[in-house]
């Protein structure tokens, strides 16, 4: 049965693109995209002219053009055009905002750029067809009844339907005329945009430069940071998540989100689209969503739990395998071999895995094989890192099994340490969940070539223990004896230059990060803790301890910190009354009690509490909610000192530029060698400021002492001062 009120509503629901262009106000276009005609145009003027409520076409195809103003503000704008007008509140809100402004411009443009292409063509027909404008055609919006309702109301209920048809037709004739018309001309339009699509519509594709299809501005910003193609952009997206753009200047959150809509629009012909953890702020983020940014098996430099072997280069069949039947594990390639020389090494408590398994928010109900591989200590995670660079290099650049590797091998991939490829490297905040992840940041210092060559070297001589592989090709291979690795006591902060940080950090503005960082800055400092150790700390690490004074009948009282240090090895470490009182305060600001031993198991480096109100990307969007009591990462207090001493050194440069020059190099590490060299400068004795920094050997320690280097520079600068006969 004909549907005639349904043709109706959709005569009623055209764009309205009667109102001349030049009556709207002109505004600065916000498009984020170029002027071009792709896919999501012919999309968005289908929907129209079929008679589609245009906000959500908009919203869904026309993003990139920028968004569009509340309903109240439409309804204020097209008041005028609506009087007169017999529509339902419903059609009337599509009008309105098929009406706005915007919404005509872009209408306007894309039937001009449609009528050129007809000409072009020479579809002459074609041309005013798709400048048609259906009000031309009768009024819209009559509310005709259905056949059903008119038999109804006129009592035919008992006639046959082509009785019925005939009083409908006899009584709405001319509308009904005006109906068909319409529908015709709806067909012809819809089927001159579907030629039109298939011969201009340009495909956005994967390997097109941004600037081929987003405005200038925006392509020069996001060159400037790397980013060149479409691919590179949803690489960046896809690897950094939520705030992609904060490190780019001027893209905001509202032009990020129209980047991301234009790229979701043309998913289908980019072959890839924006994962859906990009709009989850990342503490929110699921383990097993992240998992799946990049899948398993993925070609290129992936880490090693994505990493699959390609059977000829797995090492099944290695130049220098031993039988299997020998072997005292159980790998049967490179990867499986690998994993038995990882797990070997000292890893983490099953306490502590799952407790990271709660904080990684992950939920699987059964973890992977290599699961395992989230959860490792901190030795573990290092040893990883160089097996994995040489697994990868060896089948990416070599393409040889690990088990086939010699010393010539060798050889090379210790050059290749010093110098790696650009696309071998990204910065260290890339996580290895990303697809921007790589595995180097940069070339490697000669201390770091040599620790990845023990590091191999222990590799292969726990294959060759094991009866894995017969010779140890690593054996005998050094770094040049010039660039020979020796402990930089140097890069430790002079007692001026500490106080001077000190100060400074005492001025910083409240905030909770703020906090954290007046007690993580003097408690590096007075404890000489890595950062490793730092950020593990809880409150049940902390304990006070009453002594006897050897030789007197007084008593040493104080605060000890039981620390897991390198190896897991535990050491208690004395902590000075000052950060005591400083941990209070800031447990006090996390909601807690100020005493420690009231409130068990809280890290003493918390999380930000107060993310939500400061971040700048926080309205619209779900509140974080922040575990008051979980630890803060590692990377994000490292990021947070670094920039701190960034601050302090560009405040100190105009007087002095030789502090500022060292403060703008000083890391985290440098807080525990200046608490070594200041401990030993002060009288400390050896043998107690080994034991608080967890120095195996105690030659390691003495590396520090400075005073006899001092004297000597003091005995030589008043030979230097004496006159010459």
């Amino acid at each position: 049965m004909p549907q005639l009120p349904e043709l109706a509503m959709a005569a009623a629901t055209q764009d309205l693109e009667g109102v001349p262009l030049e009556r709207s106000p002109r505004r600065r276009r916000r498009s984020v995209t170029r002027r071009q005609l792709h896919r999501g145009h012919f999309g968005f003027l289908r929907a129209i002219i079929q008679g589609l409520h245009a906000r959500p076409m908009w919203e869904r195809y026309l993003m990139d053009e920028g968004e569009i103003e509340s309903e109240a503000a439409l309804a204020a704008a097209t008041r005028s055009a609506e009087e007169g007008t017999e529509q339902d509140p419903l059609t009337r809100a599509a009008a309105r905002f098929a009406g706005h402004p915007k919404v005509r411009r872009v209408t306007a443009w894309l039937k001009a750029e449609l009528s050129a292409a007809a000409g072009r063509a020479q579809r002459h027909g074609m041309t005013t067809l798709v400048r048609q404008d259906f009000r031309q055609i009768g009024r819209p919006g009559l509310g005709l009844p259905s056949l059903e309702d008119f038999a109804a109301e006129a009592g035919l209920d008992g006639f046959s339907q082509s009785e019925q048809l005939e009083a409908y037709e006899e009584k709405f004739g001319k509308a009904l005329e005006r109906e068909k018309k319409r529908a015709s001309l709806m067909r012809r339009q819809l089927e001159a945009i579907d030629w039109l699509e298939g011969k201009y519509a340009q495909p956005v594709l994967i390997e097109d430069t941004c600037r081929a299809w987003l405005a200038d501005p925006l392509a020069t910003r996001l060159e400037a940071a790397g980013v060149v193609t479409l691919g590179d952009l949803l690489d960046r997206i896809n690897g950094l998540g939520s705030g992609w753009s904060r490190s780019i200047p001027a893209i905001g959150a509202g032009k990020a989100r129209a980047i991301e809509t234009f790229l979701r629009i043309h998913a289908e012909t980019l072959g890839r689209t924006i994962g859906g953890h990009v709009a989850v702020p990342r503490r929110q983020r699921y383990a097993h969503e992240l998992a799946r940014v990049v899948p398993h098996g993925a070609a290129g430099l992936v880490p090693l739990d994505k990493l699959v072997v390609p059977a000829d280069l797995n090492g099944s069949a290695g130049a220098y395998r031993l039988p299997q039947a020998r072997c005292l594990i159980r790998a049967h390639t490179d990867f499986e071999a690998i994993l038995s020389w990882l797990r070997a090494k000292p890893g983490l408590a099953p306490e502590t895995v799952a407790q990271l398994r709660a904080q990684r928010r992950d939920v699987s109900t059964m973890p992977g094989p290599l699961d395992w591989l989230n959860y490792l200590s901190n030795t573990q995670r290092a040893y990883r890192k160089e097996a994995e660079r040489f697994l990868l290099w060896a089948i990416q650049v070599r393409r040889k099994p690990l088990s086939s590797m010699d010393t010539d091998d060798c050889i090379a991939y210790r050059d290749f340490l010093g110098a790696p490829p650009a696309d071998w490297c990204a910065p260290r905040t890339r996580e290895r969940w990303s697809p921007l992840w790589r595995p180097f940041e940069g070339a490697l210092s000669a201390t770091a070539q040599t620790y990845a060559i023990g590091v191999l070297a222990n590799l292969y001589r726990f294959l060759n223990d094991k009866n894995y592989l017969s010779g140890n090709p690593w054996q005998g291979i050094h770094v040049p004896r010039s660039a020979k690795p020796k402990l930089d006591v140097g890069r430790s902060l002079t007692e001026e230059q500490w106080n001077y940080v000190a100060a400074r950090l005492a001025t910083l503005p409240e905030s909770s990060a703020n906090q954290r960082l007046r007690l993580a800055l003097p408690l590096l400092y007075v404890t000489g803790l890595r950062l490793s150790e730092v950020v593990s700390l809880k409150t049940d690490d902390l304990e006070w301890v009453s002594l006897p004074s050897p030789g007197t009948s007084e008593r040493e009282e104080g605060w000890w910190l039981t620390v897991a240090g390198k190896g897991n090895k535990l050491r208690r470490v004395p902590v000075p009354d000052t950060a005591i009182i400083a941990l209070g305060d800031y447990l006090v600001a996390r909601g807690y009690a100020r005493d420690p031993e009231r409130v068990p198991g809280v890290a003493l480096l918390g999380l930000a509490i107060d993310q939500a109100e400061r971040s700048p990307f926080g309205a619209g969007r779900s509140q974080v909610e922040v575990d008051t009591g979980a630890a803060v990462a590692a990377n994000t207090l490292y990021r947070q000192i670094k920039a701190f001493f960034g601050a302090c050194a560009a405040e100190l440069e105009p007087t002095d530029a030789r502090g500022a020059q060292r403060l703008a190099a000083a890391s985290t590490h440098w807080l525990r060698h200046t608490h070594i060299s200041h401990a030993l400068a002060a009288g400390a004795p050896l043998e107690v400021v080994q034991q608080n920094a967890g120095h195996a050997s105690l030659d390691t320690t003495t590396r520090y002492v400075t005073t006899e280097e001092a004297r000597r520079m003091a005995a030589m600068k008043q030979f230097w001062k004496q006159p010459r006969k």
